[in-house]
């Protein structure tokens, strides 16, 4: 009896459930058709086009060197007394220091007996002169031979006299040079003499290093060459070291070596440092023989623009047109500055210029534009 009446309405439920089925079909179509087109166009980043002069700024690399070196030698010979305690190798030296001393005794016993003779030959002058000035009285009225008026006596009293002024500067001076002092402030690097030690006149003891100036020379390539500036003479100019404990120095361009190797094709500019071993101030030394890093301002170059690398690509930048459509434009790239070029004709003012581009772009492209994330108020506040 179940089973009949189960049969009887299984008909009908399966014609609900299908009519139902359509209405759902139904509904979705419409549904989908109601929906809006969706936006493929990509999203891109714009940044607007502002010419501006702009510095140009040199870099290359030299050697920290002294501006002059010293061999130093003994001007005398004799046995060595004493040296200065700073005159090792490594020692810091000022400008007029007794870097050693030889025995005086022998120069000082020469300026004595120079002395002495030049007080004989004054004596003996002034003994000339007055024979001199006896025989001119008595020859009064009479014509009388240069002999007579011993005037060869007298030339051979004052030639006795220079000669001996001529001695006692010698002696004076052998003296003086007992005492070997330093030309100007100095790094000594070798030293090869000790207390008791008998050296020769002329016999090299030593060397220095001036540390009143440094001088840096490095290259400059040929695509720097027509950025330098017109006058280089005492303009300013950064040196820096590189590594954990890096240090930056004032210095002054001094000099262009005049000449191009012809091997790199590269001319040789000269930075000078004063005080490089800051014995007047409380600046980081800088060392002989570090590697630097040189930055100086070159050129000024007129209403240029200052683009990153990435953004040209064979010489190739993309601007957006008035319709939003992308746009391919051929620039003149003037210079590179590490990760910017310096772009001259080919763009203008204003221009749309497109920061992020598609993965493919295509001239006539239909972009939209990100707009630029806004801060929350409270963000600002804070």
């Amino acid at each position: 009896m179940r089973n009949k009446w189960f049969k009887r309405i299984l008909p009908i439920i399966v014609v609900i459930i299908g009519y139902g089925g359509m209405g759902v079909i139904r509904a979705s179509g419409d549904n989908d058709e109601e929906k809006e087109p969706v936006d493929t166009r990509p999203t891109v980043k714009i940044e607007t086009a502002i010419a501006e002069d702009y510095q140009v700024k040199i870099t290359s690399y030299g050697e920290v060197t002294p501006l002059e070196s010293t061999m130093i030698s003994a001007q005398v010979s004799g046995e060595v007394i004493s040296w200065h305690p700073n005159f090792v190798p490594g020692g810091l030296v000022l400008s007029g220091s007794v870097l050693f001393s030889i025995e005086k005794d022998t120069y000082e016993a020469a300026l004595l007996q120079a002395e002495s003779d030049l007080t004989l030959a004054e004596a003996n002058l002034i003994e000339e002169q007055a024979r001199a000035d006896v025989a001119k009285q008595e020859a009064k009225g009479t014509q009388v031979s240069d002999l007579y008026l011993r005037k060869p006596q007298l030339l051979s009293a004052e030639a006795s006299v220079k000669s001996a002024k001529a001695r006692l500067k010698i002696a004076q001076r052998d003296l003086d040079n007992c005492e070997i002092k330093a030309p100007y402030d100095a790094l000594v690097i070798t030293r090869t003499l000790g207390s008791g030690q008998y050296v020769n006149q002329g016999a090299q003891v030593g060397e220095l290093y001036n540390i009143e100036t440094a001088e840096i020379s490095f290259p400059i390539a040929g695509f720097d060459r027509e950025f330098l500036p017109s006058n280089l003479a005492h303009k300013k100019a950064w040196v820096s070291t590189k590594g954990h404990s890096s240090i930056t120095r004032e210095g002054l361009l001094d000099r262009d070596l005049g000449i191009i190797d012809q091997q790199t094709r590269m001319s040789q500019l000269v930075i000078r440092v004063e005080d490089p071993y800051s014995l007047k101030s409380s600046e980081p030394p800088l060392k002989f023989g570090s590697y630097v890093e040189v930055n100086f301002a070159g050129k000024t170059l007129s209403q240029v623009y200052k683009l990153p690398q990435n953004l040209v690509n064979n010489r190739i930048i993309w601007v957006l047109d008035e319709e939003q459509q992308m746009q391919p434009k051929k620039v003149e790239v003037v210079r590179e500055e590490g990760e910017y070029l310096l772009i001259g004709q080919g763009l203008k003012n204003k221009d749309k210029l497109v920061m992020t581009l598609p993965e493919y772009p295509q001239k006539g492209m239909k972009v939209k534009i990100a707009e630029p994330k806004k801060e929350l108020a409270a963000q600002q506040s804070l």
